[in-house]
């Protein structure tokens, strides 16, 4: 069976105006620019009284090398999502409105196809081969997790600030 550790979990919300298809295709985009595999475990959509809740559940997966990949699980919820007409250079646009959530976890995946998994003595080399062999290795592949993960929350923070800004509440 493969080694799984997480290894870093981060959050980051945003509250205020949004364009919800573009911002859910730009947070696509970064991961198939940075070639990672996203799969889309969940989408759920709900209408309530105050607006529509959006739940999204992504796996991003990246194979480093034979040895290493580097999964990022994303849960994405967008609550109280209201269309509203917005003014940007002049005019009118409608976007979103509501309160956006992102939740990461950062994984490093080592022996993905359980290669060193099928008998005692082969589980045995994988540690010897982990604490001694490669240590340094599987550091690197760590900061690399941890690099990514906030590299994506990074830019879900400065995609939604900045749309956000750029607009202003139209006024008839």
């Amino acid at each position: 069976m493969a080694e799984k550790d997480i290894l870093i979990r981060e959050k980051a919300e945003y509250t205020g105006v949004f364009d919800y298809p573009e911002a859910y295709s730009y947070f696509f985009e970064w991961f198939k620019d940075d070639k990672y595999l996203v799969v889309e475990e969940k989408h759920n959509e709900k209408i309530k009284p105050d607006g529509k809740e959006v739940t999204i559940e992504w796996k991003a997966r990246r194979e480093l090398t034979d040895y290493f990949i580097i999964q990022i699980d994303i849960k994405i919820e967008v609550k109280r999502m209201v269309d509203v007409e917005v003014e940007i250079e002049g005019k009118k646009k409608k976007m979103n409105k509501g309160l956006f959530k992102v939740e990461l976890k950062g994984i490093l995946v080592r022996d993905p196809k359980s290669t060193w998994e099928t008998t005692a003595y082969y589980r045995f080399l994988r540690e010897v081969y982990n604490k001694y062999i490669i240590a340094g290795r599987i550091d690197q592949m760590e900061d690399r997790v941890k690099e990514d993960t906030i590299a994506f929350k990074e830019a879900f923070k400065s995609f939604l600030d900045f749309s956000g800004k750029r607009t202003s509440p139209y006024i008839p």
